[in-house]
């Protein structure tokens, strides 16, 4: 299978670096399948990537709602088929969260059930339409924040950013991807996680150093990848630590 045949669905892709991931892959060639919760940014965001040329079509999808995942695994099935990259970028973040001796344990949970449980969810849900590829491919969009390395390194650059939630649901997405990456070895389905980069966008006001071309870099570039290693943790820069 060539890249330009891939179908690829991306999660919270309305906006930021899942958006962007989609404009990249779709004007290289792929089909996307616009994740979203929202149908009303979905559908603006998918007329945006229509308009510049894009095969896209919305697949609605909530990463907190199990009848919605199975929906959105149904309505693939039935309209595409199959699937051949699967990219589980949703996340978000709570202003409740904060170190571990005083998160607020509800945002916590929050955190992980979108984050790390629907991550889970999604994938597990579609591994069906991933097995039925000749090129499938999962990319767990992660963090540097999720790196128990970096975390336990006080000369990071942010090593200040002890977050509870956060950081713990980014680290055990990475658990996730070496436990499915050697489950699935052996069926072809080869599995990543993904360091984008301190990006723009609403998750940190904005206030991240890269543009959210470089924040995509590297899911675009495992997503368009013919064969390649499994297991990985990488970032634009190179493999990180975990």
């Amino acid at each position: 299978m060539t890249t330009q045949d891939r179908i690829t669905l991306i999660t919270g892709a309305n906006k930021g670096i899942g958006l962007e991931a989609a404009r990249q892959l779709g004007k290289a060639g792929h089909r996307v399948l616009l994740g979203a919760r929202d149908a009303g940014r979905a559908k603006a965001a998918a007329d945006t990537l229509r308009a510049e040329g894009v095969n896209v079509r919305v697949v609605r999808i909530d990463l907190d709602d199990p009848s919605s995942i199975a929906a959105a695994a149904a309505d693939v099935t039935a309209q595409e088929g199959r699937l051949d990259v699967l990219v589980n970028n949703a996340a978000i973040v709570d202003p409740a969260d904060g170190p571990a001796g005083t998160a607020d344990l509800a945002a916590v949970r929050r955190i992980f059930d979108t984050n790390f449980f629907g991550s889970v969810a999604v994938t597990q849900a579609f591994l069906p339409l991933l097995e039925k590829s000749t090129a499938g491919r999962i990319i767990n969009v992660s963090s540097g924040l999720g790196s128990i390395a970096l975390n336990a390194d006080p000369t990071w650059e942010y090593a200040a950013v002890k977050l509870l939630g956060y950081n713990g649901s980014k680290a055990a997405l990475n658990l996730f991807t070496v436990i499915l990456a050697a489950e699935l070895k052996d069926k072809g389905i080869l599995v990543h996680a993904v360091n984008p980069g301190y990006t723009a966008t609403d998750l940190n006001g904005h206030s991240g150093h890269q543009t959210l071309a470089e924040g995509a870099q590297e899911i675009v570039r495992l997503a368009r990848l013919d064969g390649g290693p499994t297991g990985t943790f990488t970032s634009k820069d190179g493999t990180d630590p975990w």
